[in-house]
């Protein structure tokens, strides 16, 4: 079976190569870690070959996510190195600036040999998957070497449930390889448990979204540096789009024009989720009329002079929420998942998203019933939902103040994590154990 796929991920590869040559030519793309992607890290990585907790996160959203479980690895286990993989150039460049963080690479092709060569330098007891990605042979050599392995923060999407059910025999091989699920609601548990995971070694754990939407404060001040950038005088209403796809950036644009009917010095902060979309967006501002900065253009302690900022910049869309008088999250009007809506929510803003959430569905249908979040269905909706937040004060504190509560009501998945990892490798002095469910 794992021959069979290792020739069905050549022919993927091969399959997909002008797309990969179309990126790396347009955008940069892939080009600048091949090598890490094919195994070869330097060896000065690891010089002299110490154990190592190794935790993989895919993008920018993981990252995020898995920051306050980095910190939390470093302060319980500091006789092992803790190395970041990712997949993308965004997450990669996000990961540098995680200070926990002992090296950053790129996550290797997952064929035997070249995850060897990764495992001979990494040195891992550990190894750590945020959310969903599973590579069969990354596992298999992690299970030959002894190193325990698990996924963090778990979820299994409606929309991927029935295509992991089509390949359930090999999947269920794959899963007997993970020592540890630890899962972000009971949904997800029990959908990897249909899939074959055995029941014992799924736990529901929670997101770690919602601690991660929660930073120490000593941490969020070097980040605030970003608000010197928004010097934005107190009456004048902003409202933050982030994370949008393409797609979602004209019908935002045009209900920020509807906006302004009732708002007239409003600002659009239009932050696009992918690098390659920056220029993309800002053409289309203009192309509605509006002045137009990019926020790296823009004077530090000043209020921008323009209608419309895009945030052409990586990490600094969670600071920038907090200016939000309404924050509008993308990925949602398109049919692309959704993003997440804790970031703006720990600033207690007022968050309004589209119909398509599939990706934070647990946590979208509890804002909804908590009053904590608006969902539209559409474009038009959105023009309508946005005016009746400008002028309603009310009801955007009431909206952003149940969004605040919801957060704080759910942190404590970072401990439940660390816990589970705790059984699986022993922790340095000072860590605390505490219980967690486990599904059957």
């Amino acid at each position: 079976m794992y021959l069979v796929y290792s020739l069905l991920l050549v022919a993927g590869l091969v399959a997909g190569s002008p797309w990969f040559l179309y990126q790396a030519l347009r955008h940069r793309k892939y080009v600048g870690g091949i090598r890490q992607r094919l195994g070869y890290l330097p060896l000065s990585f690891n010089l002299d070959g110490e154990p190592s907790i190794w935790v993989h996160a895919v993008s920018v959203g993981e990252v995020l996510a898995v920051r306050p479980l980095v910190s939390a690895l470093r302060e319980h286990y500091p006789h092992l190195r803790l190395f970041l993989s990712t997949t993308t150039m965004a997450g990669h460049e996000l990961a540098r600036h995680v200070q926990d963080a002992d090296g950053v690479f790129y996550f290797p092709f997952d064929f035997a040999f070249i995850v060897r060569r990764v495992l001979d330098v990494v040195r891992p007891k550990l190894f750590v998957m945020v959310e969903g990605e599973i590579w069969p042979h990354v596992l298999r050599e992690c299970r030959r070497r002894g190193v325990k392995s698990m996924v963090v923060n778990g979820r299994v999407s409606a929309r991927s449930f029935p295509r992991y059910r089509l390949v359930r025999p090999f999947f269920a091989r794959v899963l007997r390889d993970i020592d540890r699920f630890c899962m972000q609601s009971e949904e997800s548990a029990r959908r990897i448990t249909a899939l074959g995971a055995d029941p014992a070694r799924v736990a529901v754990t929670g997101s770690l979204k919602f601690d991660a939407a929660a930073l120490p404060a000593a941490a969020a001040r070097g980040r605030d540096r970003v608000l010197r950038f928004f010097r934005v005088p107190r009456e004048r209403v902003v409202i933050v789009a982030g994370s949008t796809m393409r797609g979602e950036d004209l019908p935002v644009l045009r209900a920020f024009r509807r906006a302004k009917s009732v708002a007239p010095q409003a600002l659009l902060v239009l932050a696009p989720r992918h690098v390659e979309r920056f220029d993309e967006a800002a053409h289309l501002a203009r192309g509605e009329g509006f002045a137009t900065v990019r926020r790296s253009d823009l004077a530090i302690d000043a209020d921008p002079r323009a209608d419309v900022v895009v945030l052409d910049s990586i990490g600094e869309l969670a600071q920038i929420y907090q200016l939000a008088t309404v924050a509008f999250v993308g990925g949602s009007l398109v049919e692309t998942g959704g993003h997440n809506i804790l970031e703006p929510a720990v600033f207690g803003r007022p968050i309004v998203f589209g119909p398509h959430m599939v990706n934070f569905a647990e946590i979208a249908r509890e804002f909804l019933a908590e009053g904590a979040a608006v969902q539209v269905q559409s474009a038009r909706e959105l023009d309508e939902v946005l005016v009746q937040l400008l002028t309603d004060p009310v009801r955007r504190a009431r909206l952003g103040a149940a969004a605040r509560a919801l957060v704080d009501a759910n942190r404590g998945s970072r401990d439940r994590t660390l816990a589970a990892i705790a059984r699986l490798v022993p922790a340095g002095r000072g860590a605390t154990i505490h219980p967690f469910r486990v599904v059957h």
